[in-house]
């Protein structure tokens, strides 16, 4: 018997479905599974475009009855001939020091059987983190069976859809990182080519329920098509008792990398926070060989995103005292037009774009995409962010003195200014190797 599915919300099961339509763009070549696979799919010029749940290819007397027969050929076709691709296993692993276990992927066959054999060996674990797209309506059960029996809290750090769900709601405790997505739909069986066909929801009902949930918010979660996903706001799963507690990223261990956390998986994390790096490629193995060994640690994500942030800056800022002088000069008048433009708003932020010499915050509060990463690749940054330390920082000394500093340095004759504005930017802390670190 084919299994119940969730659909996997962002890129897995979900897009196999959605790609289920290209055998609708066939020839004659497998007509029979051409045609099965384009059933419940609205014709272009279908009065009944609108309605997914139409079946266009016949009349509308005869529709519903021939959708249902042609939906449980689908299925048994699947059955035999299975032509769904299995998703790569979900990750399940042991957080650091033994209390967070991070679960990400899509849940399949065994990922019930693999967390329990990980608590069984780790009786300290007391929150399991869930990043998952969905999967198996069972394995989210079973998952679920397994919180409630250890009285795990939940924590989504970024997204959990469809049947991770139902793992996610029998925690105790149930924390939703700030901008984080919980997503849900009416179950469905994958027919042939991974046709969505929309199967009864009482189980999952009954499980929403069971966890104390709002009746209503059930009622709309599993009335949205198999095919779409409802992604409510945090006020709403707040009063829905779907969350206990929306949390900031510096409550619980990183879950940054919980899905890769090889060098490559780093890298693009690295990247994804400060995508100016881009210009500087020589300087981000060593920021994401530092940010791995941080996951590992167990630190915060919001602690580890400002090690990355104050890091780019200082290597930005000494590569800056050592640039060229039309560099100089390009750098010194990004950061007097950046403080300027949060002077108004964040007086803090400007004082610290001039103090450190900030083109990483600079960038951001212009908005800058194009000349700043340019100048970041002209200061020569790859060789010092790596000696850069925690507590190094420049104090600063106010954003009205700081804007003061820059202009009187800008307003000098060019071969006066640069030295100046390197003289600012020499305020930063000095390397922790200096002398190895020098290019």
């Amino acid at each position: 018997m084919a299994t119940r599915t969730g659909t996997a919300g962002w890129g897995g099961r979900l897009g196999r479905i959605l790609g289920a339509g290209t055998a609708c763009l066939t020839g004659a070549g497998c007509l029979t599974f051409a045609t099965l696979a384009c059933l419940d799919r609205p014709g272009m010029n279908d009065p009944g475009m609108n309605n997914p749940g139409m079946n266009t290819s016949v009349s509308t007397g005869l529709g519903p009855v021939m959708s249902a027969a042609f939906a449980a050929v689908s299925l048994r076709l699947e059955e035999r001939f299975g032509t769904q691709t299995p998703a790569a296993p979900a990750r399940v692993v042991l957080g650091p020091h033994g209390r967070d276990i991070r679960l990400s992927g899509e849940l399949g066959e065994g990922t019930a059987e693999r967390l329990r054999a990980l608590l069984d060996a780790n009786p300290r674990a007391e929150r399991l983190h869930l990043t998952s797209e969905g999967g198996l309506v069972e394995e989210g059960q079973a998952l679920g069976d397994l919180v409630a029996a250890r009285g795990l809290a939940t924590y989504v750090p970024d997204y959990c859809v469809s049947a991770c769900t139902l793992a996610f709601v029998r925690g105790p405790r149930r924390f939703l990182v700030e901008g984080g997505r919980l997503g849900f739909h009416a179950p469905y069986e994958a027919g042939l080519f991974g046709q969505a066909i929309q199967a009864d929801g009482t189980f999952e009902r009954a499980a929403y329920l069971a966890a104390g949930l709002d009746p209503a918010f059930v009622t709309e979660a599993l009335a949205t098509a198999s095919a779409d996903l409802w992604v409510p706001e945090a006020g709403r799963l707040l009063a829905a008792r779907v969350v206990t507690e929306i949390v900031d990223t510096g409550r619980f261990p990183d879950s940054t990398l919980d899905d890769d956390a090889s060098p490559a998986g780093a890298r693009a994390a690295v990247l994804r926070t400060l995508p100016l790096l881009a210009a500087a490629p020589g300087a981000v193995d060593g920021l994401a060989a530092w940010y791995a060994d941080a996951y590992r640690d167990g630190r915060p994500e919001a602690e580890s995103v400002a090690g990355l942030r104050r890091r780019a800056a200082l290597g930005v800022a000494r590569g800056l005292a050592r640039a060229d002088d039309p560099t100089v000069l390009a750098a010194g008048r990004v950061l007097l037009r950046a403080m300027l433009a949060a002077r108004t708003e964040d007086r803090d932020a400007c004082a610290r774009i001039g103090a450190g010499a900030d083109l990483v915050e600079a960038g951001e509060v212009l908005a800058d995409a194009t000349e700043v990463p340019a100048l970041v690749a002209r200061t020569g940054l790859a060789p010092w962010i790596e000696p850069v330390s925690d507590a190094a920082a420049a104090a600063p000394r106010g954003c009205t003195a700081e804007i003061h500093a820059y202009a009187r340095a800008l307003g000098k004759p060019p071969a006066e200014a640069a030295p100046a504005l390197r003289a600012l930017a020499a305020r930063v802390a000095r390397p922790v190797r200096a002398a190895s670190a020098l290019p």
